[in-house]
């Protein structure tokens, strides 16, 4: 019995790097059913597993160790299954734009609520700064306060002029990182400047996801600085899965931290008496961005308007 980590899956197939340096193409074995998960996909990028090797030279997946954290997404809106993108993340990169195209504050915000409720750190790389005028600047460096005050981790990068690349290459040493961000950010391009010998297979990757394979998402793991990157096509950010509505303000931090002075321990946050969050988006404590993208997270519980992007 060997063991090893799985570094891509292609739908029917997953590989495995095994602890003594061997690359093995696996099948799983008989019918995983994985504790309170409904999955379309038992096993996932980022698993920690036990494989058979035969004496034909088939290998089989026959075991999966427990898993410290893991992201889903729907597979599709009727159904109730997951599809599991990646095991066992140290943490991800949002990569985002403030123009060219401008990532939204509602999309950053739901992306790491989703995130810190999976329990996965984020970094914040803001992309193309070469591109941007003298407000867009300030208003980058507006968002970056925001962000690194609420405690993420914030890059101003050029993927392309290679500007803030050494800085994104050092907080991937010796991390499984999963990178993300809404399609034109330059994810791709960020990832070649990081890891230029890929250039081939992320090209490779989109070429295939354009031709409409976005129906099932096919996670693949790179080495990189002693740990591994993962790229995902077509993989927007995170679903936020079902969150009861008390919850979400535990998963935006510094309305977490001040709801610990609400007058009610059910608050909503929204017009009950007492509320201190309120008081400190009045205050400007907590900023007015991030409590509309929580009252958006309120609003739309049933993320209609938010499916397509996934």
């Amino acid at each position: 019995m060997d063991k090893g980590l799985v570094i891509k899956n292609t739908g029917s197939w997953y590989v495995v790097a095994t602890e003594d340096g061997r690359v093995i193409e696996c099948k799983v074995k008989g019918n995983f059913r994985l504790k309170g998960i409904r999955s379309t996909n038992p096993v996932a990028v980022g698993d920690h597993v036990s494989i058979s090797v035969n004496s034909e030279g088939t290998a089989f997946i026959t075991a999966i160790a427990d898993r410290k954290n893991y992201i889903v997404r729907r597979a599709s809106n009727l159904s109730k299954q997951s599809h599991i993108i990646a095991a066992n993340l140290d943490q991800c990169m949002l990569v985002v734009t403030v123009n060219y195209p401008e990532t939204s504050t509602i999309f950053i915000d739901r992306f790491l609520a989703s995130a810190e409720a999976y329990r996965v750190p984020v970094h914040l790389v803001f992309n193309k700064v070469d591109l941007y005028s003298e407000d867009e600047l300030r208003y980058l460096d507006a968002l970056v306060g925001l962000y690194t005050h609420i405690g993420y981790a914030c890059h101003k990068v050029s993927a392309l002029g290679g500007e803030g690349i050494e800085g994104v290459k050092a907080a991937l040493e010796g991390k499984i990182t999963l990178f993300s961000g809404n399609s034109g950010v330059g994810k791709s391009t960020l990832i070649n400047a990081i890891v230029p010998e890929l250039k081939l297979k992320t090209g490779e990757i989109s070429a295939a996801h354009n031709k409409g394979m976005h129906t099932t998402t096919f996670s693949e793991m790179f080495p990189v600085g002693g740990g591994y990157l993962i790229d995902t096509p077509g993989i927007k950010g995170f679903g936020t899965f079902d969150m009861e509505e008390e919850e979400v303000g535990h998963y935006f931090r510094e309305i977490f931290e001040y709801s610990a002075g609400c007058k009610y321990g059910n608050c909503t946050h929204r017009h009950e008496p007492g509320c201190a969050v309120r008081e400190a988006v009045e205050k400007h404590y907590i900023s007015e961005s991030r409590y509309l993208s929580y009252l958006n997270m309120l609003e739309d519980k049933d993320e209609g308007k938010y499916r397509a992007a996934y």
